[in-house]
């Protein structure tokens, strides 16, 4: 996208955002990957190295030996090193302070939202978060650093210090259902929005993707910043085919000089 355009398209997207009330970002992996932070399913992603059919919910709950693959993996491939916000983060969490956000929906688990100064009460992180272990037995849950620690002291199968039950990191694996109660917040938020932002997302995980289509048919307005297409883009009043970061500060740079007046 050329710089003209895309300047055009900022300048509009900031009108859309002064005038709204109510708007709900709904960010996925091209948020993350600035950061980065490797997108599973492009190419030289995690799943061009590893079959997805090894790593369901139903073979790690039933299989110690799938546990240790999983841990394994997440340990070698360092995904939950230390990572920072990029400017689209910074910039959804400008929105907040501007007062004109009403939360984040993340389909991320790296809680950079937070990170970048989003308060945890407004992110709804759809898929959980790798920054937390949870006991399947017993429900607690563990900082991912403190089970990191004990990957690094030789711990191939972490189990749980309160009940030994079986321990998981805080997210949605494959085969497993998305949070009841998050999901249904979500839902509530987006169709309760005046306007719903989607930030690099391609819209085609479900259920997650259908989100945008709640907040469209209850009458929201729908802008999409992705560089590929999605379902959705028809029904979006601005389309931005760039980075999330250069367009989320571009479009933040012109609602300043809106708001300072």
């Amino acid at each position: 996208m050329d710089e003209r355009t895309l300047d055009h398209l900022a300048e509009s997207a900031a009108d859309l955002i002064f005038r709204s009330k109510k708007i709900v970002a709904f960010t996925g992996a091209g948020v993350s990957t600035e950061s980065g932070i490797p997108d599973f399913r492009s190419p030289g992603g995690i799943w061009d190295r590893f079959d997805p059919d090894d790593f369901t919910y139903q073979k790690f709950v039933g299989s110690a030996d799938a546990r240790r693959k999983q841990w394994q993996l997440l340990w070698k491939d360092r995904l939950t090193e230390t990572v920072q916000p990029n400017p689209a983060h910074y910039a959804i969490a400008e929105l907040d302070r501007r007062g004109k956000l009403d939360c984040v929906i993340t389909q991320n688990v790296d809680s950079l939202h937070q990170t970048a100064g989003v308060p945890d009460d407004k992110v709804l992180e759809l898929h959980g978060s790798m920054r937390r272990v949870l006991c399947l037995q017993c429900g607690r849950r563990y900082p991912m650093a403190e089970i990191k620690k004990r990957l690094y002291d030789g711990e191939e199968v972490p189990g749980c210090e309160a009940c030994h039950g079986i321990l998981k990191p805080d997210v949605v694996l494959f085969g497993e259902a998305l949070p009841d109660a998050v999901f249904s917040e979500a839902a509530f938020r987006a169709e309760h929005c005046d306007l719903f932002i989607v930030v690099g997302s391609s819209l085609v995980v479900y259920p997650a993707a259908q989100l945008p289509a709640y907040a469209a048919d209850s009458g929201a307005t729908l802008i999409i910043i992705n560089l590929s297409e999605t379902p959705m883009d028809r029904q979006a009043s601005i389309l931005i085919r760039a980075k999330a970061g250069e367009a989320m500060t571009r479009i933040m740079q012109k609602l300043a000089k809106k708001m300072n007046g």
